[in-house]
């Protein structure tokens, strides 16, 4: 079991072209992933995001903690680095809950000092109420492909996922609907940490929560098991009043 981060900016901006999200996700470049971003810190670690207005980026909160600064790679993977304003984590964020993998408000903005061209912002919603067990959800991610393999991360990767366990307000557990978790299949791994997890809605797709932590098959260390979602249930009215602080409208 393992947060879903650090990998180095030299890997990212420097490595032969790559992939994200172990198991075999779908490499895209447009629809849904023309909203995810990378976000790396200068302490070396490398998380996504997902761009929810022109200067507004919504990623997890264990991402983006204090201490370090942080700055959003430019568009298309670009050895550009935009700056960051001002990062908001979520006042209920407990990095213990989350270590552990519990519910916790594992949500965090981040303001940009100019606004991100050559992306697409995505809505930000809910994800309907209940969830039923095999509710069919959408992740995407820039992390790696191959565990321990700095090199394989870097390009936005889609995967098709389905609720197990116990799917509530407070956390999604989502599998690969052809391994259910039990051995290696599709899933989140590091790098993927604050990628949105989008459900189909009347009018297309909605970003209804972010990627938290994962697991390898049957709950152990690693990636291609469980991969852990908070959901923005209980989250939202947050991202939208931090947003209006900031004079941004979502």
């Amino acid at each position: 079991m393992k947060k879903l981060v650090i990998l180095t900016v030299a890997a990212l901006t420097l490595a032969t072209p790559a992939h994200a999200i172990v198991g075999g996700g779908t490499p895209q470049a447009d629809g849904v992933a023309r909203a995810v971003v990378t976000i790396v810190g200068s302490r070396g670690n490398f998380c996504t995001g997902s761009l929810i207005a022109p200067k507004l980026v919504l990623t997890v909160a264990h991402c983006v903690q204090p201490g370090a600064d942080y700055k959003i790679v430019g568009p298309d993977g670009a050895p550009q680095l935009l700056n960051v304003r001002t990062v908001a984590i979520h006042p209920s964020f407990n990095m213990q809950a989350m270590q552990a993998h519990r519910a916790t408000a594992d949500v965090a903005l981040l303001q940009l000092e100019i606004p991100l061209k050559g992306k697409s912002t995505v809505p930000v919603g809910m994800p309907n109420i209940p969830i039923p067990v095999g509710s069919r959800f959408t992740i995407a991610g820039i992390g790696v492909t191959v565990r321990g393999d700095s090199k394989s991360g870097g390009t936005t990767r889609v995967a098709a996922l389905i609720a197990t366990g116990q799917p509530g307000t407070l956390q999604i557990r989502l599998v690969d609907p052809v391994t259910n978790g039990v051995r290696d299949g599709i899933g989140a791994c590091t790098g993927d940490s604050g990628g949105p997890v989008f459900e189909d809605k009347p009018n297309g797709a909605v970003l209804v929560g972010v990627i938290s932590w994962s697991t390898g098959p049957n709950g152990a260390a690693g990636c291609g098991g469980l991969t852990g979602v908070t959901p923005l249930t209980l989250y939202r009215d947050w991202i939208l009043q931090t947003a209006r602080s900031w004079g941004a409208a979502l």
